[in-house]
Parts: C-alpha cells; structure tokens; sequence
C-alpha cells in the first residue's frame, strides 16, 4: 500500500521526534514503524536497501529514510522522509547551542557540562563494545582494528588515511568475480542516474561555491571542513569525531575541547543522527567571530553540507541497489572500513578520557612516534569518579542514556555548589 505525501509527512514527522538511541534505535524504529504497522516496504527491500546505505558515507538511518521516501513517492518523498527525519533533532541541537552560547561560562552551567563530558568517555566506550562486536569477527579484522588504532595514536597518521588504506585492503582481498545471485542491471538508464546525480552535485556545492567567492572568512572555511568531512564519515559518527575534534580544536582554534565535549553530550540528548554535532561545532565556531547571526548562517552552512550528500547518494545510486549490495569487492571493502572504525573509536575513547582526566598532557616523540601522555600528577578525581559510575550504568546496568547523562551533571553541579 502506497500512502498518500501527507500520511509519509506526518509519519516520518513522527519518527523524526523519537529518533533517539543511535542508528541500531533509529533503524529498528523505522522497521517497526513502516514495516510492521504501514506494510508500506517489503522486508527483502528493506534490508538492500540497508546495506547499501552501510556502502555509503554519511548518516545510514538518515540515508535509509530518505530510500523509504523516495520509494514510495520518488524525489518528492525522499525529501520529505530524509528532511523529517533530521529536522526535529536539528532545531534542538540549534535551540540547545544558543543556550550555550548564552550561559555556557556560568559557574553553575560549567560544573553541569563537567559531568556531561565524564558520561561521555562512558558513552564512546559503549559504542566501542557495540561495533566491536559486530565488526571484529576474524583475526583479519582484529589486525585491522589493532592497525588502525596505533596508525592514529602512536603514528599521529591522518584519519582519511586511515579509512583510505582499509578500503583498498578489503577491496584486493575480496574476491572480484560477483556472486552467482548478483541480478541483472536494473532497468534505469544510467544516464538518467548520472544526470541526476550532476544535479545534486551542484545543489551540493554551488553554496560553498558562492560562499568562497562572496564571503571568503569563517563561513567559507565551515563549508569547505563539513564538504569534507561529509566524504569521510564511514562507520558512524564517532569515527569521525576524534579527527574533527583535533581538527576544529588543536589545528582551527574553533573550540575548545571541553566546549567539543559539551557538544557531543547534548546531541547525545536529542533525536536524529548523532553527526547533528555539527551544527553544534558550526555554530560556535562562526558565533565567536561574528555573534548571534553569523552563528546561525554557520550552523546552516553545516547542515547543508552535511546531509545533502545522503540526497545525492540516494537519488543517484537508489535505482542501482540490486546489483552494488551484490559486489564482493565493494562489500569487502565496507567489512575492512567497519574494522578499522574500531581501532579509530578506540583511540577516539582514549583521546577524551586522557583530556577530560587528566589537566595535563606531556608529548612524547621517539622516532616515528607521537605519543601524548599523562600527567598522573594532574589527576583529576571527580570526573574520573563520574564517568566509571556512567560506565557501570550503562554496560552493566544498562541505564537509558538520556538518564545517565542527566544524573552525571547533576552530581558535578552538586559537588561543586558543595
């Protein structure tokens, strides 16, 4: 049954407002809501279309909700399904920065968001666990995790690098013959596909074009990173966050890490996709040169070139489905992407717990290797205290997020008024 645009509008309306969890929550709540009580996919397209959205760079619930739009009702409703579905979470990810922006340095506020950056060691910890355990099934992909991992902690090597040298290795040591049940090419002109996909293309990008010719600054520089990082984010947001983190903090000067931090805990708090921490790096780093209003155009500017990639992706490779969810080589590849996002994940987890512990970070070089060490001088007791209690509640209680990252704030804020 095929619904009418204004049933998909105030369906993924709905799932854009409950859309909490991470994608795992994201996907089985799109399954339950369009599978079991619409009846409006079949399950074997469901799951294709699934796992070409896993292919694919960018938000893959996000990705998959725009294929369920656009499979029902062409362009038009993958526009209103992927757009929904960002939407709820992208205005209070935008309500919550002008917050902080406004009340971030109250002594009260600060000691709040102490205790949210503790919670988030335990949080990147927990999704470490989850994807290890989906990803690292052969000794081949421990060995990938393990190389990825000292590639970006001891080696100080690029991420793009890193997800760069996963692929190629998954891709040679796949097989390149297809599979026996690979379908024939599907009957859409490829070039129609590519026509649509020039189209996107320059949808994408011409903003930035115009950006970088008129307004060369701060906003310029924001949609270039976010125009990049758009290609790079293979694995989930957290595989991205420790280059963006290093990037925006250590290399830019846009924020500080605990202001990074911050960011991260409160879009763990809202719905959509996690990458909605954009919008939250953008707006305050275009809100400390040029105030309120350049704030808002910098958030905007992440956003487009944010999602409007998962748009080009869908539109342009969605009639090709069949035929890429079958290529060995293309899924070998995403296999040896997925491990090395463990080993990134890790050095990610270590990355925050080291800067949110310890007050200070001694470098150490010796040949090839770029190591930061702690400081066990610089200890700092609280927020160690606060994210093993976050830990325990969340891998061993299994405590809602929401109320984990609610009970940290609130015992930073309490010590530090005591």
């Amino acid at each position: 049954m095929t619904p009418t645009l204004s049933e998909l509008t105030r369906t993924f309306a709905r799932i854009g407002c409950l859309s909490f969890g991470g994608p795992a929550a994201q996907i089985a709540l799109m399954h339950r809501v369009v599978l079991e009580e619409k009846r409006w996919v079949a399950e074997e397209d469901y799951l294709r279309a699934l796992s070409f959205c896993m292919l694919l760079p960018g938000p893959e619930a996000m990705q998959l909700a725009t294929w369920t739009g656009w499979r029902l009702h062409g362009v038009k409703g993958g526009l209103i399904a992927g757009g929904l579905f960002v939407l709820p979470g992208a205005l209070i990810v935008l309500a919550l920065s002008l917050v902080y922006a406004a009340y971030g340095t109250i002594p009260v506020v600060a000691a709040l968001f102490t205790g949210v950056q503790a919670a988030v060691i335990a949080i990147v910890i927990e999704a470490l666990i989850r994807v290890s355990r989906r990803a690292l099934k052969s000794p081949e992909a421990h060995i990938i995790a393990v190389a990825a991992f000292l590639g970006l902690f001891a080696l100080d090597l690029p991420f793009p690098v890193i997800i760069l040298a996963a692929a190629l290795w998954g891709f040679w040591r796949s097989p390149s013959a297809a599979r026996t049940e690979t379908p024939p090419a599907p009957p859409a002109a490829l070039m129609q596909s590519l026509r649509t996909g020039a189209v996107w293309l320059v949808i994408w990008l011409a903003p930035l074009l115009a950006l970088i010719l008129a307004a060369p600054g701060r906003l310029a520089e924001i949609g270039l990173f976010f125009s990049k990082l758009a290609v790079l984010t293979f694995g989930g947001a957290y595989a991205v966050l420790a280059w963006m983190a290093q990037e925006v903090v250590e290399d830019k000067g846009w924020l500080t890490l605990p202001q990074m931090m911050d960011g991260l805990g409160l879009a763990e708090t809202t719905p959509g996709p996690l990458i909605l921490v954009n919008e939250f790096v953008a707006f305050m780093a275009a809100h400390q040169v040029g105030g309120w209003t350049l704030g808002l155009a910098g958030a905007a500017v992440a956003l487009w070139m944010t999602f409007v990639p998962s748009f080009l992706f869908i539109f342009t490779g969605a009639p090709f489905i069949d035929r890429l969810t079958h290529m060995p080589r293309l899924s070998g590849a995403l296999a040896a992407i997925t491990a090395a996002v463990v080993g990134v994940i890790a050095n990610l987890s270590l990355w925050f717990a080291l800067h949110v512990l310890f007050a200070d970070l001694v470098g150490l070089s010796l040949g090839p290797l770029s190591l930061s060490l702690p400081d066990l001088t610089s200890l700092r007791p609280l927020p160690g205290l606060i994210a093993l209690a976050a830990a325990l509640l969340l891998l061993w209680r299994h405590w809602p997020l929401l109320l984990v990252l609610a009970l940290s704030a609130l015992a930073s804020a309490a010590a530090a008024v005591l």
